[in-house]
């Protein structure tokens, strides 16, 4: 296999990608429609209730809507509405790790029957992440969007990826010209805080005052309404529950080959907690300093925000597959980037394998012990700084995949127009 046959990729070009894309959204619709079908009252084959980690927000809201939420971060407490839920039948325990902030979010849940709540949670989310992702390629995509297997295992797990990833892209969205409403995105992103690890820096670089201001004024409005409603035993309740959090990525409670992060890889290939912290600080603060060299370079606000898109994932230590759902934001930028100027070498490559890596990671870390996830994303963070400091219009050599039809995307950087 030649080098160029890789370095240019000149096989993958667009009606390839999208037949590959079809081929797998027709496998995932499927997939899903047979799971549900074989499952037995809400329960699959393992036991478990269809989207497994969804119980734990369900259980949460509903301890919440009766007066009780401290005891979402009770195990023993929350473990029992677990419980509760199927008839006293047992399918494990999901933690609920999350702000009381969180709980603002869960809190309509309980209003609904278990199921009907999983369905509007996923309709309402999913629905929001595919708008802000096609407003990042600039076309109607819907089929390689969906097709993209991030989305298959939110759905599996009922999680919150769709939520945080198009919080944060509409804030990506935002920022150059709504700078207020930017921050109010970024702001609710405090219900997952260890996304926001990077979005400090970015603010920072770009000097971006009003969206600062914004999202202070949000997380402190978000929390004053969790303390009128929740009162201060909740959030009590949630520094109490830290330890068995740390415990979780520390000691192994959640497998290690689940998770994407720098740390989990240390772990999976035998390494300690302290290897395991080393490196993943290591890795953040280059992504930081990538950053900042970055804006020194002039990179745009989309350019930036992508990158932090990418170094979000990168720069925690506790992410999952799921949470996946957030690189689709800069793979979607570098794809239109590719379409409308031409793809530089790799970038095809890199976004195949971004794409293909959350179908592989977990089954490749967790079967075999190879954790491919870090080497992936930093590939793909590689290809969006590389593309950030570029200027605009020069590329490598001729495109294979070619763009949306003429007039359906247009402009670049901070500026996306929407068909």
């Amino acid at each position: 296999m030649s080098l160029a046959f890789l370095r240019n990729a000149d096989w993958l070009n667009r009606s390839r990608a999208v037949a590959y894309g079809r081929i797998f959204l027709a496998v995932s619709v499927l997939a899903v429609v047979v799971w549900t079908a074989l499952s037995s009252h809400g329960i699959d084959l393992y036991g478990r209730p269809l989207g497994t980690d969804f119980k734990s927000f369900w259980a949460a809201s509903q301890l919440a809507l009766q007066g009780r939420p401290a005891a979402a971060y009770d195990p023993r407490l929350h473990g029992a509405a677990e419980l509760a839920m199927f008839g006293g039948r047992s399918s494990g325990y999901a933690a609920f790790f999350y702000p009381p902030l969180f709980l603002l979010v869960c809190l309509p849940l309980a209003l609904l029957p278990y199921f009907a709540a999983l369905v509007v949670w996923q309709l309402v989310t999913g629905a929001a992440w595919l708008r802000v992702v096609q407003r990042l390629l600039g076309w109607r995509a819907v089929v390689p969007v969906l097709a993209y297997p991030a989305v298959l295992l939110n759905l599996e797990h009922g999680q919150n990826g769709f939520l945080t990833a198009a919080l944060f892209g509409a804030g990506a969205l935002a920022l150059q010209r709504r700078p207020a409403l930017a921050g109010i995105c970024f702001g609710c992103l405090a219900i997952k805080p260890q996304l926001l690890l990077l979005l400090p820096v970015l603010l920072l670089l770009r000097r971006a005052w009003r969206t600062i201001g914004a999202a202070i004024v949000t997380v402190s409005a978000l929390s004053a309404l969790s303390l009128a409603l929740f009162g201060t035993a909740a959030w009590t309740g949630w520094l109490a529950v830290a330890p068995l959090a740390r415990a979780t990525l520390e000691q192994g409670l959640v497998d290690p080959g689940k998770m994407q992060s720098v740390f989990a890889a240390i772990q999976v290939l035998g390494g300690g907690v302290t290897a395991g912290y080393v490196a993943q600080a290591a890795v953040a603060v280059c992504v930081a300093a990538a950053l900042v060299w970055a804006q020194f370079q002039r990179a745009d606000a989309m350019a930036m925000a992508m990158l932090t898109a990418c170094g979000s994932v990168l720069a925690t230590p506790f992410v999952l597959d799921y949470d996946l759902c957030l690189l689709a934001l800069p793979m979607a930028w570098l794809l239109r980037q590719g379409c409308r100027d031409g793809f530089q070498p790799w970038e095809k490559l890199g976004l195949a394998a971004g794409f293909g890596l959350p179908l592989l990671s977990r089954v490749l870390a967790v079967r075999i012990g190879i954790p491919i996830a870090p080497v992936v994303l930093l590939a793909v963070f590689g290809l969006v700084l590389r593309r950030s400091v570029q200027p605009s219009g020069v590329a490598a050599y001729a495109p294979g995949m070619t763009g949306p039809p003429a007039g359906t995307a247009t402009g670049g950087g901070g500026s996306i127009a929407v068909p």
